[in-house]
């Protein structure tokens, strides 16, 4: 059986202003998603014993 190698990188990013503005507002905005489906997932949960995948 041949032995898998893993490798990982490391990449640096220095973003213009620009680009950090909208980093920053695109990561907020996958935050709140996030936060809204995994509120709903809970209540689901504890309101019903419902799971939601």
């Amino acid at each position: 059986m041949a032995q898998q190698v893993k490798r990982a990188f490391k990449y640096r990013f220095y973003p213009t202003d620009e680009q950090a503005a909208e980093l920053s507002r695109t990561f907020g905005c996958v935050r709140l998603v996030y936060n809204k489906a995994l509120d709903e997932r809970t209540r689901a949960w504890y309101g019903e014993q419902r799971r939601i995948s």
